[in-house]
């Protein structure tokens, strides 16, 4: 996501607190969004009231389902249409290109196919003293305007620059939390996104007219200056990618899901992994990816949604500024909202980490798509397999967070192991 974003409201809670339920907190008075502006003008009220008068038909709160397995089949059945993306697949053909041991655990930089003529890297943690195969989790990176790197901000790695250092500082509170994971006896993947780290755009393919904005360096330019210099024209240049993607016919969601849906596959190549007991979990986009995976894939046993869980609708008056082009599949809201997405999977067990002090959403979305998730799984008989919490930060997965993130997955895949 876009960082140094002005915020136009702000939550003062009359004592701190911190994972708590919203409904323990007291709000002090803040401007209302009706008092904000709208973005788009006079449009506004009548693209609001389009989507007011179209509730998504397959949520699971529009009706009785008489088959909740159909209804969840006829859901990604849905998605997978709108998402535009169903390219050739051929094998994975993994490999390892690199081996480092780590404090507790293995890390293996691997390479595999995501589609027929599309790879990527990604880091694969393999905690130390397996005896058996062990649950697993798909860790998935955030945008963050930040490109140049994917699994790197949420994998240590040595020597990383200062920029990456401070993004990880800033972001995840200075501890990349898939290394925690592996520690804690997950094997851990960390695959790259389409457009991060080994698959961002590449300076020879690119069009000469761009070609020199992606040199790895300037004459007398740090790294530091070079990975921010790639960053601002890979940010300015989203445009342009979506534009193409969109022309081509597909959706640029569509890409991410099915590249995060081929990392369960590699998963399930690994002898260490209990294919049964597999997970996902995710800050800002990688919450966002993380919600579709586990809607879009009966695979995932357990999921945690970070910083990307709102209703849409919430969003249309003045916070689609603050949004990449990633996100956006025509059509979808007919069908079915954010968190009807995410409860595709359901009852498996769902967390969603909300940050109040969130520069991205509004309250009301955050409250809304926490409202339609929780009412989806008391009306499933599963309440207690759905947890949301808010926290007073901004953006962010801190330590506390993770922490509370991975006692969830480990309550759920790893029931009765030792710790």
């Amino acid at each position: 996501m876009t960082l140094n974003l002005r915020w136009h409201s702000r939550i003062v809670l009359s004592s701190l607190f911190m994972g708590v339920p919203l409904s323990q907190a007291q709000e002090a008075p803040s401007q209302t969004e009706s008092e904000i502006g709208a973005d788009v003008g006079q449009f506004y009220p009548w693209l609001q009231a389009n989507a007011e008068d179209q509730p998504p038909a397959l949520s699971y709160l529009a009706r009785d389902w008489d088959d909740r397995e159909q209804w969840s089949s006829d859901g990604r059945a849905k998605m997978h249409e709108l998402l535009a993306f169903n390219p050739l697949r051929g094998p994975l053909n993994p490999e390892v290109l690199e081996t480092v041991a780590r404090d507790g655990f293995t890390r293996y930089r691997v390479r595999y196919s995501v589609t027929a003529n599309r790879e990527t890297e990604a880091f694969l943690l393999i905690p130390e003293g397996l005896k058996k195969p062990a649950p697993a989790v798909v860790a998935i990176h955030d945008h963050g305007g930040f490109y140049y790197f994917g699994k790197e901000k949420i994998t240590e790695t040595e020597n990383p620059p200062d920029i990456l250092t401070r993004f990880i500082e800033r972001s995840y509170g200075g501890r990349t939390y898939a290394d925690e994971l592996a520690r804690r006896g997950f094997v851990v993947l960390v695959p790259d996104g389409f457009y991060f780290g080994s698959q961002r755009i590449d300076a020879t393919a690119v069009n000469e007219r761009f070609a020199g904005e992606l040199r790895d360096s300037e004459p007398g330019e740090t790294r530091d200056e070079s990975i921010h210099r790639f960053n601002r024209f890979a940010s300015s240049h989203e445009t342009l990618v979506a534009k193409t993607i969109f022309t081509a016919g597909t959706t640029w969601p569509g890409i991410l899901f099915q590249g995060d849906r081929a990392s369960v596959d590699y998963l399930l190549t690994r002898p260490e992994v209990d294919g049964d007991r597999i997970g996902c979990i995710g800050l800002s986009i990688g919450g966002f990816r993380s919600a579709h995976l586990t809607g879009l894939d009966p695979r995932i046993k357990a999921a945690v949604v970070a910083g990307w869980m709102t209703s849409y609708g919430s969003l249309l008056k003045n916070h689609l500024r603050n949004h990449t082009w990633m996100i956006y599949v025509p059509g979808q809201l007919q069908y079915l909202d954010l968190p009807d997405v995410a409860s595709l999977n359901a009852p498996r067990p769902l967390m969603v980490i909300n940050c109040l002090q969130d520069r991205l959403f509004t309250l009301e979305g955050m409250q809304d798509a926490e409202k339609t998730l929780a009412s989806i799984y008391e009306k499933m008989g599963a309440r207690d397999q759905f947890l949301c919490r808010y926290y007073d930060v901004p953006h962010s997965l801190n330590i506390e967070m993770q922490d509370d993130a991975i006692d969830w997955l480990s309550r759920w895949l790893k029931p009765g192991d030792s710790e």
